[in-house]
């Protein structure tokens, strides 16, 4: 296969929704639809102990929730696919920001019984703002939801984007039997099965065909044959060219969990999902068709294998050929590095791989080399633009219950906020140490994984700050001064940088008013910002 039929071979797209819409089950089904699995874990089941495969941590075994952002890949009609399933809580919702920037489209997840939620108008403004294709699959129509009409209506007013219905439901709730494929005239009933796939699909080419009704009564046979003429008449046709543009959301309904939908939403994917796109560089925009390799780390997870302790950096191929055991260029280091065993994924299951193209992901082994943002490449240095760390909003104390652990301790909360869903902050003299996040979720995750990955006990004490400013000026004096008078506020991140934690919004737009001369910065990407936002 050539290079361009390489690229043009490969869709990569994250799935994204509010908690508990049923994302990850349909992560699930669209990997068995694949082939990719043979049989479908419950996300929430005491009856079947089989986990989901995307959440591989024990935590999110037993909370049933995702709380790391998950690489999959499987081959689907001559096309390989690749998706990262996010985390859904918005305690982890910067993992799931910067995984947007590693994929090309999104299936976005909405509820039918509860609608658009406040993380999913969070997440499409994400997606608007970088002008990203969306797909949204309307779940859990087994259920008795909201009417189809009105779920259209709420999710264009409230995520402000237009919506072109590809599938339609035959009812809701109890009564619900399937979905009428308006994109290809076709209507599949499915048996719920939350196991294995069946497929019982039927061709019209009328709707007016007399076997309609022997299908599904005559009833649900004259519904469905004016809900479609009324969507043929308010809605615009399809058209692929406003999907990639951002414009227009195609809609499918179903049940994930009984496989209702997924098929038509699979098939449809394939045929219309952008093939990978190129990336904007801070000196310009790279093309995936150029055959110089250039790939940028947007994910780093320790321990996915806690048996070997292993760090692994989540690669996205922007363009050329990475090839297994071959020298690449750090851009952030200066130095030149390669490696003899990268892997792709199927959640935590890995093998090797001896190349990748533009679209791929793949898993770097890490000994402390990489960071969130840094670029591999085969000769210009680039940096890749919408990677920033974001000023935390809680902040706690790690405080270490286990004097004999101190080293499991260091080396636990290194490198899981190297992971990037939360920041460590250091003060001296005395090492205090002080971990910032989003959400308070964050927080006993940390805690857990120290406990279990590390061997190392904490407690975390909570702060009265509510806001990190990184700060720099070119006055050295003025710096100096305002270190030395605001000491007990003063810490480094990671990477060496002074850091002014406030104890309030207030206090920080007084000090940003007296200190003209020092500039206060809200993310790591030292954006100027002179007021709080």
């Amino acid at each position: 296969m050539s290079f361009t039929e390489e690229i043009n071979s490969r869709k990569t797209f994250g799935i994204i929704s509010h908690p508990d819409a049923g994302k990850t089950t349909l992560t699930e089904k669209l990997l068995l639809f694949g082939g990719a699995i043979q049989v479908a874990g419950a996300v929430k089941s005491n009856k079947i102990k089989k986990s989901t495969t995307s959440d591989f941590m024990e935590i999110e075994k037993q909370r049933g929730i995702s709380v790391a952002t998950s690489v999959m890949s499987f081959h689907y009609k001559d096309k390989l696919i690749n998706i990262l399933d996010t985390p859904g809580h918005k305690d982890f919702a910067e993992d799931t920001y910067r995984t947007l920037t590693a994929v090309d489209s999104v299936i976005m997840v909405v509820d039918s019984v509860k609608g658009v939620e406040e993380q999913t108008r969070r997440l499409m403004e994400v997606c608007s703002m970088r002008k990203t294709p969306v797909i949204v699959f309307i779940n859990k129509l087994d259920r008795e939801g909201q009417d189809p009409f009105e779920l259209l209506e709420e999710i264009e007013k409230e995520l402000k984007i237009k919506t072109i219905p590809l599938t339609w439901p035959i009812n809701r709730g109890s009564s619900f039997k399937g979905v009428y494929n308006i994109h290809r005239s076709t209507l599949n009933l499915f048996k719920p099965s939350t196991q294995r796939v069946s497929d019982e699909t039927i061709t019209f080419s009328d709707l007016n065909n007399p076997e309609l009704e022997t299908l599904i009564g005559d009833k649900d046979a004259k519904k469905i044959r004016e809900d479609v003429e009324l969507i043929q008449a308010v809605f615009e046709p399809f058209s692929r060219e406003e999907y990639l543009k951002g414009n227009v959301a195609p809609v499918f309904f179903g049940s994930a969990v009984n496989n209702f939908g997924v098929q038509e939403l699979l098939d449809t994917f394939v045929e219309i999902a952008p093939m990978p796109r190129g990336r904007e560089t801070d000196k310009r925009f790279i093309e995936p068709s150029e055959p110089k390799m250039i790939g940028f780390v947007f994910k780093i997870h320790a321990n996915i294998d806690p048996k070997h302790r292993d760090r692994i950096a989540f690669m996205r191929i922007v363009s050329g050929k990475f090839e297994r055991g071959k020298y690449y260029h750090h851009s952030r280091l200066n130095k030149d590095f390669r490696f003899n065993t990268p892997v792709t994924f199927l959640a935590s299951d890995k093998s090797i791989v001896d190349e990748a193209f533009p679209g791929d992901v793949v898993g770097l082994y890490d000994t402390g080399t990489f960071k969130i943002g840094d670029v591999l490449t085969e000769g210009e240095d680039f940096q890749i633009r919408g990677i920033p760390s974001f000023s935390p909003e809680i902040f706690k104390e790690l405080i270490n219950t286990d004097p004999m652990k101190s080293k499991q301790l260091e080396k636990g909360i290194t490198q899981l906020t190297d992971e990037g869903v939360a920041q460590l902050f250091t003060q001296q003299p005395g090492n205090r140490k002080y971990v910032g996040t989003v959400g308070e979720l964050q927080f006993e995750v940390i805690q857990y994984r120290l406990q279990h990955e590390y061997g190392a006990s904490c407690r975390f004490q909570p702060l009265s700050l509510t806001r990190a400013c990184w700060i720099r000026s070119s006055n050295k004096q003025k710096l100096d001064d305002f270190i030395r008078f605001k000491q007990t506020n003063i810490m480094q991140d990671k990477d060496g940088n002074i850091v002014y934690l406030a104890p309030s919004d207030w206090f920080l737009k007084m000090e940003m008013g007296n200190n003209p001369d020092i500039e206060f910065h809200f993310n790591s990407e030292f954006k100027t910002e002179r007021e709080i936002v």
